[in-house]
């Protein structure tokens, strides 16, 4: 038998650690030559780990949630070979990458030592360790009988079963509407003054059950805290996040654009597709994006913090903000400038499909200048979102809502939606984010222009 070390290969440029999100063997397994082993995260990219040989796992590097350097051993397989280690060559890593396997060796004295003792250690059994609930003395188990729950201090004597038939139950019709809709039974509620049961007597009643675990139809019951260990796309999301707010001295400009007759061309459009994919309105809003950004350059950039370089990008390659299972993730529209609205509506589908299904490559998520983020039928009336760092802006359309409006002495229904954009303070002035969603506002409300050349 050999053993072979399988070393984290370099899976990006510039990459100097990726996570563990997720393990598809464990020790013991075989596997077979090109089997999934792993799935390593970088940048929002997952990418999967194949195994070079067949044989049987006999150690791994780490657990889910885990960051391991390039270059370093990522699983160790026991081969069918002779006698003898080896080992996959990985490329030589860069100066990122090195200095990085040093900070980890100096942070972690005797490590290899014990990654290898902790590799070999079997994993633990999937036995649950919660506490086990206590049940009811074996004394009443044994009988059948249940613990006596004792009654409201004013609860007169209970009646024998006869006499419980018998009582005539004296409610007004809202309080035995409330009761029916509580799903109280009135005969074990008790009347605190006289035979007329009251709206008190019923809240009295719920207060008491309550303790004693009784819940009305449609209440809420407690949950035990749950603990989430933030790993993977959540993970890479709180990071990024966090060094936007932190580095970005964020503003937020919002106006009202009237989109009446956009939607109109988009129904007429719809009605005539054929083949062709369904238009939303963000296709248009991307056109409208593109033709406006050549006259505020300073919008579709990228900041160097620490160079103290601005670059204005001549290309729009427009970040689209997609929601996923896993969190946020934001594919990139290459040259969305050269597309046109039924192109965009087919890059939209398919970046969209391969963000749910985790199949976006690391150059769809690279390079954006600008970034559209859009809740689509959720809407609201106004958002702030997050610039994408290095980028310094990022636009969010809001839902369209019909409201009448006055149009000279007329009122007319009218179909508007706020636009938002939030902008890095320390490139972009208010000035012209505000002249910028003007010419935004002024193609949307005439949407013949978006197809003028």
């Amino acid at each position: 038998m050999a053993r072979f070390t399988f070393k984290l290969p370099d899976i990006g440029e510039g990459i100097a650690e990726a996570e563990i999100v997720a393990w598809h063997v464990a020790v013991g397994d075989r596997v077979e030559e090109d089997q999934n082993i792993a799935d390593m995260m970088t940048d929002k990219a997952t990418v999967e780990m194949e195994s070079p040989v067949a044989g049987t796992i006999v150690e791994l590097a780490g657990e889910v949630g885990d960051q391991v350097p390039i270059g370093s051993a990522l699983v160790v397989i026991e081969t069918d070979a002779e006698a003898g280690t080896d080992q996959v060559e990985a490329a030589p890593p860069s100066p990122e990458q090195a200095e990085v396997a040093e900070q980890y060796e100096a942070e972690n004295p005797g490590v290899e030592e014990a990654e290898a003792a902790r590799m070999t250690t079997p994993a633990r059994s999937g036995i649950d360790s919660s506490p086990t609930r206590a049940g009811p003395p074996s004394g009443e188990v044994a009988s059948g009988k249940t613990p006596a729950v004792p009654a409201p201090r004013n609860a007169e004597p209970e009646a024998s079963p006869v006499a419980q038939e018998d009582r005539v139950i004296l409610a007004s019709p809202a309080v035995r509407a409330r009761a029916k809709d509580l799903g109280v039974d009135l005969s074990q509620v008790r009347p605190a003054e006289g035979d007329r049961i009251r709206h008190a007597d019923l809240d009295a009643f719920l207060r008491y059950s309550a303790g004693q675990g009784y819940a009305a139809p449609g209440a809420s019951r407690a949950r035990e805290d749950e603990q989430v260990r933030v790993i993977g796309m959540r993970r890479k999301i709180a990071e990024n996040m966090a060094a936007s707010k932190r580095a970005i001295p964020h503003f937020t400009y919002v106006d009202e654009i009237d989109v009446t007759e956009l939607e109109r061309v988009r129904a007429d459009l719809n009605a005539n597709r054929g083949g062709r994919p369904k238009l939303t309105v963000l296709p248009f809003i991307i056109v409208a994006i593109c033709r406006t950004l050549p006259d505020f350059p300073m919008i579709n950039a990228r900041y160097d913090d620490e160079a103290g370089v601005v670059t204005r990008s001549g290309r729009v390659h427009l970040g689209m903000a997609a929601q996923t299972d896993a969190g946020l993730t934001v594919p990139v529209i290459r040259d969305a400038q050269d597309k046109n609205v039924w192109q965009l509506a087919t890059e939209i589908g398919r970046l969209a499909e391969a963000a749910r299904t985790n199949k976006l490559t690391q150059a769809e998520l690279a390079g954006g200048t600008i970034t559209v983020t859009s809740l689509g039928p959720l809407g609201g009336i106004a958002t702030t979102p997050v610039i994408n760092r290095p980028q310094v802006a990022i636009i969010g359309p809001n839902k369209i809502v019909e409201r009448p409006v006055f149009d000279g002495d007329d009122i007319r229904r009218a179909k508007l939606m706020n636009m938002s954009i939030s902008c890095d303070h320390r490139v972009v002035d208010g000035w012209d984010a505000a002249s910028y969603v003007q010419a935004l506002r002024k193609l949307l409300e005439t949407p013949v222009l978006l197809f003028a050349d």
